[in-house]
Parts: structure tokens; sequence; C-alpha cells
């Protein structure tokens, strides 16, 4: 197969789903009514078209022994020894993660078709699902850093938009805004880490592929220079991943449609930190403190979201919390250099928590159900840590899962509260400043009169 229609094939898994967009978009900004079908069948197709696009990309790679392919559209802008590349990679970690974004893109676009009937923001819906599939596709395709953060960015705006779907109520709009904070506050990371990489290699641009036919950034002269590019890509992951203590947007994000739960909360969105170290391995992986951080914000995630997620009381919650803890052990094995077994562990535990969180709302009926079969009450589940854990120590960690470990409370009073009192003082300086200035001016009036 010639390498143009390769390159093709490699545009369209990311271009499919931004065409779509832009279409639904226009259609939007003249007014013009589509018929309900119309919007899920074109969203529908473009994501199941990137899928064979993609999955027809991956064969042809495996029958050729080709270990990435490339497809440069250009460069956006150049300034000096700076310049923004448009490149596209599709390698063996790339691939089978655009596949699983795109394959439960599809799944999500053909389940919400009857799920939201008669919604009033169905084309809404639609046109962000449609931006948030076309936004983890540059991520996961992206061959420069910068195109990354584009990516990064549309996935990010997309998802709080739809945690607050149902605007006409106050929570949702709270929630998608708190997610909306700890994205933007968690960016600041990736941006820190393009603009170093450029500093210390001079590019930011993928340099070839390794043995193992994964991308291969160009490493930084020094290890103190990975350790920042390693720490500030950590701190990105972090608040996408929602890893401790940045993960109290995460069971607050189930107030949009439960569609869109499945494919950003449960599955894709939390995925992208993990899938972002994993990508960016070779400039950090010169800082053996890196994978200490990484280890221990993982590790630390898992052991908080198993213990709150067992004090939950809604089923949404319970699956937040159980993708957090599987996110956390995943970064554990990113950290210690599983790179194969993380891969395969994130498309795993995507595909399992999709229909996990799709199947939620009917999980009180079939519960009623399997009661009624067996004749009584189910067992009780869950009781092995009874065991392990002594009686005294029971009820203080009731009282932590309860609390969500007091991570919310303390950001809001030590963080939120701290800039918010920040922010008070220097208005207060500021209008005494404005006062002082105002008296001194009227007194040298009266003087000159």
């Amino acid at each position: 197969m010639s390498e143009t229609f390769q390159r093709l094939l490699l545009l369209s898994v990311a271009g499919l789903p931004l065409g779509v967009f832009a279409l639904m978009g226009a259609f939007a900004w003249q007014g013009r009514r589509r018929v309900e079908r119309a919007v899920s069948t074109a969203v529908a197709l473009a994501f199941g078209l990137a899928t064979a696009a993609a999955l027809t990309l991956a064969c042809v790679m495996v029958g050729e022994g080709r270990a990435a392919v490339t497809a440069p559209v250009g460069t956006w802008f150049g300034s000096g020894e700076s310049e923004f590349h448009l490149l596209l990679v599709g390698d063996r970690l790339s691939l089978p993660f655009a596949v699983l974004a795109a394959l439960l893109c599809c799944l999500i676009g053909v389940f919400s078709r009857r799920y939201l009937h008669k919604e009033p923001g169905y084309l809404r819906f639609y046109m962000l699902l449609a931006l948030f599939g076309a936004g983890v596709e540059l991520v996961t395709l992206a061959g420069a850093l910068e195109l990354t953060l584009v990516g990064w960015e549309l996935a990010g705006l997309s998802s709080a938009l739809l945690i607050a779907f149902f605007h006409e109520r106050r929570r949702p709009v709270e929630h998608g805004l708190r997610a909306f904070l700890v994205y933007r506050a968690c960016d600041v990371g990736l941006l820190v880490a393009v603009v170093w990489l450029h500093h210390t290699t001079g590019s930011s641009s993928v340099a070839g592929t390794d043995g193992s036919g994964w991308a291969l950034f160009r490493v930084p002269a020094t290890r103190g220079d990975a350790l920042l590019i390693g720490l500030a890509l950590l701190w990105a992951a972090m608040g996408k991943a929602a890893q401790v203590p940045l993960g109290g947007w995460l069971p607050r994000a189930m107030e949009g449609p439960t569609p869109s739960s499945a494919v950003f909360y449960g599955a894709i969105s939390v995925s992208l930190g993990p899938y972002l170290l994993l990508h960016t391995e070779s400039a950090w992986s010169g800082a053996p403190g890196v994978r200490t951080a990484i280890v221990v914000v993982g590790a630390l995630t898992a052991v908080h979201a198993t213990l709150v997620g067992r004090a939950q009381t809604d089923i949404k919650s319970t699956l937040a919390y159980a993708s957090m803890t599987q996110i956390g052990v995943v970064l554990v094995e990113v950290g210690l250099g599983l790179r194969y077994l993380a891969l395969a562990h994130l498309v795993a535990h995507a595909a399992l928590r999709s229909a996990q969180i799709l199947r939620s709302p009917s999980l009180i009926h079939d519960h009623h159900h399997l009661e009624q079969a067996l004749g009584g009450p189910l067992p009780p589940t869950g009781r092995h840590l009874d065991r392990v854990v002594p009686r005294g120590a029971r009820t203080w960690l009731y009282r932590y899962a309860l609390e969500r470990g007091y991570f919310d409370a303390w950001l809001r009073d030590h963080v939120v509260g701290g800039l918010t009192r920040l922010v008070r003082r220097a208005e207060s300086l500021d209008e005494r400043w404005a006062r002082l200035l105002s008296t001194g001016s009227s007194t040298r009036e009266g003087q000159k009169s």
C-alpha cells in the first residue's frame, strides 16, 4: 500500500470527527434545523470510518513490518528557532488507543440516539461528542507536543461543557465549572513541558522510534531538565486522570448525561493522563525522581479511591471512584516501566467501565430481579477488609471515606480560600490607594483655589 494512502488514513482518523463537528456547527450557526437521525448518523458514521481507518492502518503496518507512519501537514508558524509543526504519528502505542477512542465514541453515538431522544440539547450533545473525539485523536496521534496541547484543550473544554449539559439546573453548572478550573490549573504543566522541551532540545516533535515501535522525543541534556519536564507532565496528567488531591471533580462529573459519563469519565478522558506519560516517556525517563513521583501519586490515589468508593451510596459515584482506582494502578505501572501492561490495562479498563456506566441506570432493576430469583436479599460483599483492618481503625476509615479524604475541604479552605482572601486584600489595598490619590488631588486643588 502506498505511503500516500497510509498518510491519508492517518489524517482521516482525526480529520473525520473534526470535519463533522465543523459541518454541524455551520448548520447550527445558520439556524437550520436538523432531524435527530441525521445528526446522530453523521457523528456515528464519522467515528465508524475513523475506527476503520485506524484498524486498516494498523493492519497494513503489521503486514509491512513498519514501526510508524508519519503524516506532516506543514508548519503553522515559525519564529527564529521556534516552529509549530502540524505532524501526526501512528505507532504501536497511538494506534491501539486511537482505535479504542474512535470505537467507543461511535458506540456512544449510536446508544445516545434513543437515550437523548427529544432532548432540547440533542444537537449540542453530538457536537460536543464530535469535538471531544477530535481532541482525543489529536492528543493520541500528535507528533509534536504543541499539537498535543491543542487536542488536550479541546478535550477538556468539551468535557466541562458536557458536565454542565443540563444547564437549567445549578449543580451541573457548578460541577462543570469545577472540572474546568481543575483542568486549567493542571494544563499549565503541559504548557511548561512544551516550552522547556523547546528550550533544552530545540524541538518538541517526535525524533524517531525505538526498537519496540514507540515514538521518541528528544532527550533533554541534563537530568534536571528531564526532572522538570517529567514533573510538569505529571501535574498535567493528574488533572485529567483525577489523581489525589485533585480528583474531587470526577464523581461530580456524573451530573452530565450517562453516555458522556461512560465515554469521558469512565473510559477515555481519565485515560489521557497515563497516555500522555506513556507517549512522552523518552523525555523524562532519564530522571528517576519522576518515576518515583508517578508511582507515589498512583499508589496514593488507588488506596484513597478504594476506601472512598466503598462508602458511596449511588452507582455512578461508585464507578467514578472505581475508575480513579484503576487509573492510579495504571500510573504505578507506568512509573515502574511496565509499558505494555499499562497500555493493555488502559484499553481493557476503558471498555469495561464504559459498559458498566451505560448499564448503571438499569442496575436497581437488575438487582431486584436477582433478589427475586434467589428468593431473598443478596449476601453482603466486600467483607474481606473487615478481617484485615483492626476494629478501632474502621470508624476512622469510614469517616475518612464519607468525607472523601478531606481533600475537597482542604482545597476549599486553604487553596481556593487563600486565593480568595489574597484577591480581597489586593482589592482593599487598591481601594485605599485610590482614595489616597483622590484625597491628595482634592487637597492640591483646594490650595490652588
